[in-house]
């Protein structure tokens, strides 16, 4: 599994495969009854308060400022729609920058999900 989605299951807001849970607990060293909490459904909840953490504050911030833009600029080239948080795949990558300071990025690609008519 990638990193993020490893991380995700590991903080209760995504589930792993048994198999997969079970894998987490050898590499961890964690008993293997820990292995049930990785394959519950989770309840996905965060506060709404804005976020403390500097890392998390600033994606918190990006959306806030560029969110409406996003949208329209997504909504421009597939319709009207939204992209799933769901079928959704994640990875954090690290650009070396010796000039600049090195960068992180980020890349989310998720599966656009149209609004349907009835």
């Amino acid at each position: 599994m990638p990193p993020v989605r490893v991380a995700s299951a590991c903080y209760g807001m995504n589930s792993a495969s048994a198999d997969i849970a079970h894998k987490i607990c050898d590499t961890l060293g964690v008993e293997s009854d820990v292995a049930e909490a990785l394959v519950a459904f989770p309840t996905k909840a965060w506060d709404e308060a804005p976020p403390q953490d500097p890392l998390i504050y600033r994606l918190y911030e990006i959306v806030g400022v560029y969110g409406e833009t996003l949208k329209d600029v997504v909504q421009e080239k597939f319709g009207d729609g939204i992209m799933s948080a769901i079928d959704l795949t994640m990875e954090v990558d690290k650009i070396e920058d010796p000039k600049k300071g090195d960068r992180v990025l980020l890349t989310m690609n998720g599966k656009f999900l149209p609004y349907k008519s009835w």
